[in-house]
């Protein structure tokens, strides 16, 4: 039996399509015209020997197979990209000195290590946990070569936006509207913040927000970790707000006009380094940690398309 070899570009250009939510974005991304990736998407179902996907309106959907193909085809260009980087950074030797903000480090560290020790053996990395300031604060002593960290206007030297996401109310699931004498157009109490301590980003917009909108609100928790801040909400201490990165089981996101909570505005997300050129390992760590905020659970369009989702394509 003939074996099948799929073409990785036609993979590619699969996967960033369905990522960003049109092929036209993807041929941009990728360099390429939107007929030439129009023809790696009918060559890559040709090899498949089935149809991936079909038209919905005036956009088009993943089929059964696509749903598989689109699956395999990350792991695929996972793997590729990760052997290309091994092959390439066998000799890097070295270490690299990375800060985290809390809302990354369980669900990002462990994969961004994996990955990086398997494609750079010679490199050691020393990695940090800590809040937004601590760790610009470190980055401009260079105490840190590179950080991930949330960004509200404050910045160092050498920074890298990687985009903006939304924040929202979070409670526990399955909370009432009324709960805490929350109620769209009422409130019978001051609503209950639970936050991290001072100064915190996040606590201050979450404040200012329903300050603007003449409400009340009390701390009626204070935790110095994120796990403390998940716990209290699951408890039903109160809300807080994040961005839905990381958002554990058991809570969901509390629509405003619901609850009669204010809307609240994006927050970005930097990576920020202490030096304009920095060492060869520290880019290659700095790629590593950009394709993993790619691969994460973002907001749409770049979340992955749930099945039946339709999706533009420029034809």
């Amino acid at each position: 039996m003939r074996r099948t070899n799929f073409d990785l570009d036609a993979l590619r250009s699969f996967s960033v399509g369905m990522e960003l939510g049109s092929f036209a974005k993807a041929a941009d991304r990728l360099g390429r015209s939107t007929s030439a990736v129009s023809a790696q998407m009918k060559k890559l179902e040709e090899q498949a020997g089935t149809q991936l996907l079909t038209k919905a309106g005036r956009g088009m959907v993943l089929t059964n197979a696509g749903e598989v193909m689109l699956s395999y085809a990350r792991r695929i260009l996972e793997l590729n990209d990760e052997a290309a980087m091994a092959v390439r950074g066998l000799e890097l030797e070295g270490w690299v000195r990375l800060g985290l903000q809390e809302d990354f480090g369980e669900h990002l560290l462990p994969d961004i290590l994996g990955r990086f020790a398997r494609s750079h053996p010679g490199v050691r990395i020393e990695a940090r946990i800590a809040r937004n300031l601590e760790l610009l604060t470190q980055v401009r002593s260079a105490q840190l070569d590179l950080a991930l960290a949330w960004h509200a206007g404050e910045g160092t030297a050498h920074m890298e936006t990687m985009g903006s996401y939304p924040l929202h109310w979070i409670g526990r699931a399955g909370q009432a509207p009324d709960a805490f004498g929350l109620r769209a157009g009422r409130h019978a109490e001051p609503v209950p913040l639970v936050a991290l301590e001072a100064p915190c980003l996040l606590r201050t917009m979450a404040t200012e927000a329903l300050d603007r909108a003449g409400i009340s609100w009390r701390l009626v928790f204070i935790s110095p970790s994120l796990g403390g801040i998940w716990a209290a909400v699951a408890a039903g201490l109160g809300v807080t707000v994040r961005t839905r990165l990381g958002l554990p089981a058991g809570l969901r996101i509390l629509a405003p006009q619901e609850y009669g909570l204010p809307p609240l505005p994006s927050l970005g997300l930097a990576m920020y380094r202490a030096e304009a050129e920095p060492a060869a390992a520290c880019r290659q760590l700095q790629d590593i940690i950009r394709q993993g905020i790619g691969e994460m659970d973002l907001p749409p369009p770049r979340r992955m398309p749930e099945p039946g989702r339709v999706m533009a394509v420029e034809q």
